[in-house]
């Protein structure tokens, strides 16, 4: 029996396409909703699909021809044995008997259903060994390692990087022969199995084409959003838009500076990691829902100081973690958020939540971004297991092996941005939290004590809080209570 492949309908008021590119070729065999072609209209791109498995027949629109609705694409034969899996369908001829293993995304955590592909750690036709890792994911939290689940050669890649892939994609095969590795299309994400070294192995879209040699764009310069990473006629119209609004923008006058087409050659444009992205959207959107407001105060660490220097050696003999000074800003905390729960609490519409309880979120800085792990139930551990979770997830942290479930429910957080130097800032919110706690560079400043000016070594304190729920009065004493907590610390052993 043959199947007719007609066009299909391309949308109101377009009446033709152009046939941009064929994925099969006569005598493949194809799966039922595999992609056969691509058509590109003046306003979109369509993709064509099997309407049932079989085998590939004749390709009677070849491309680069503008046909009409409805017109006759090409043909299918069904019969027996036709009816085959899609991966089947994209599988090189010369695999015959070996079998192959489906790499498969893990598990991301709760809410998060795609990521990005950051780097791959091995080459289409290199040797695997069991749990060795294979590639990094990137998601709008962490980065997830993918292991190989067994030991052999890796024989396909179905997402390259850069690209994203949804939760419980298939990455890659492991199997085969290296004899049997070639360049294949996929249907279900469209990426090569093999990359590219050069820009001609990839035939961008006849329209595209077009464009490129009128606007006289080299196409090198492009980044195409087709399959396999061909260019097409939308790529080619943005980027002339881009370039004409880089143009206008540089014939702005500037105050001090003017952009010249010698800085615009030596500027390197990088796309945000979806981390930095997620960062960048949650903090503005902190600020737009937020009431935020912060109060300051600055303690004297002389004490702090002192204690630390007289115990730091006994403490690390006897818990085997070093003694530092977040434990002690960590209990001045809780202590302070139990005289203030507002501090500690949250909105949900229109009632207030308040957490009896003291989950503390610890803002690290990494090499790809601020993350936030968070210590739970913080108010009923000791000083040495707070240094010793802090130690853990910041070690986590920096390596990208935070899992989602270590970095949810916090209910108030802390940041340091005295390890790098910080003299005063105003932190941001982590919603839905209500408090953030800002931490600085110690300095030695003058400072009046009983009449008498002393040099003591000094931090700035910064409380961003939600103004909302809560107000100055209890943003001040939350403040004055870590204050006097960490200049006399026998507060917090009386809870006074």
């Amino acid at each position: 029996m043959t199947i007719e492949i007609r066009v299909p309908t391309l949308g109101e008021s377009v009446t033709e396409a152009t046939v941009a590119t064929w994925f099969k070729a006569p005598g493949d065999a194809v799966a039922q909703d595999e992609m056969l072609c691509e058509l590109e209209t003046d306003k979109v791109t369509v993709e064509v699909p099997s309407p049932s498995a079989g085998v590939f027949g004749e390709i009677i629109a070849v491309e680069g021809s503008t046909v009409g609705l409805n017109a006759l694409l090409a043909t299918i034969a069904e019969g027996d044995g036709a009816a085959i899996s899609t991966a089947e369908a994209t599988t090189p001829k010369s695999r015959e008997s070996d079998s192959t293993v489906d790499v498969m995304v893990p598990t991301l955590g709760e809410s998060v259903t795609e990521a990005t592909i950051s780097s791959w750690f091995k080459a289409v036709g290199e040797k695997v060994a069991l749990d060795e890792p294979l590639c990094e994911l990137e998601t709008d939290k962490v980065s997830i390692e993918v292991p190989a689940p067994l030991s052999g050669v890796l024989s396909k890649i179905l997402a390259f990087e850069g690209s994203t892939i949804e939760a419980n994609a298939k990455l890659a095969e492991i199997g085969g022969t290296i004899d049997d590795i070639k360049p294949i299309m996929t249907a279900s994400t469209g990426l090569l199995s093999d990359r590219p070294t050069k820009f001609e192995d990839i035939e961008d879209a006849p329209s595209a084409k077009k464009a490129m040699a009128e606007a006289n764009l080299n196409r090198d310069k492009l980044i195409g959003t087709g399959r396999g990473g061909r260019i097409m006629k939308d790529d080619v119209v943005e980027a002339l838009a881009t370039a004409n609004t880089q143009k206008d923008i540089r014939s702005l006058p500037h105050s001090n500076t003017l952009v010249t087409a010698d800085d615009a050659s030596r500027e390197e444009r990088v796309p945000m990691t979806r981390l930095r992205q997620t960062i960048a959207r949650r903090l503005k959107d902190s600020q737009n829902t937020s009431a935020t407001l912060t109060t300051y105060n600055e303690v004297d660490m002389s004490v702090v100081m002192a204690l630390r220097a007289e115990y730091k050696n006994l403490f690390l003999k006897k818990h085997g973690v070093k003694l530092g000074f977040m434990s002690f800003f960590t209990k001045a905390c809780c202590h302070a958020l139990k005289e203030v729960p507002e501090v500690n609490a949250e909105i949900d519409g229109t009632d207030i939540i308040y957490k009896n309880f003291v989950h503390m979120g610890i803002a690290t800085g990494t090499a790809t971004g601020l993350v936030v792990p968070v210590i739970r139930n913080v108010d009923d551990l000791s000083f040495a297991k707070i240094e010793k979770a802090i130690a853990e997830k910041g070690a986590l942290a920096r390596d990208g092996k935070l899992s989602m479930a270590e970095m949810q429910g916090g209910t108030f957080t802390i940041s340091n941005g005295g390890i790098y130097g910080s003299l005063m800032s105003s932190p941001i919110l982590n919603p839905p939290q209500s408090g953030i706690l800002g931490m600085h560079k110690i300095q030695e400043r003058p400072v009046a004590i009983n009449g008498e000016v002393v040099v003591r070594p000094m931090m700035y304190l910064a409380l961003s809080y939600d103004h909302r729920i809560v107000d100055g009065k209890g943003a001040v004493t939350f403040l004055v209570r870590i204050k006097e907590a960490l200049e006399d610390p026998r507060r917090l052993l009386m809870d006074l």
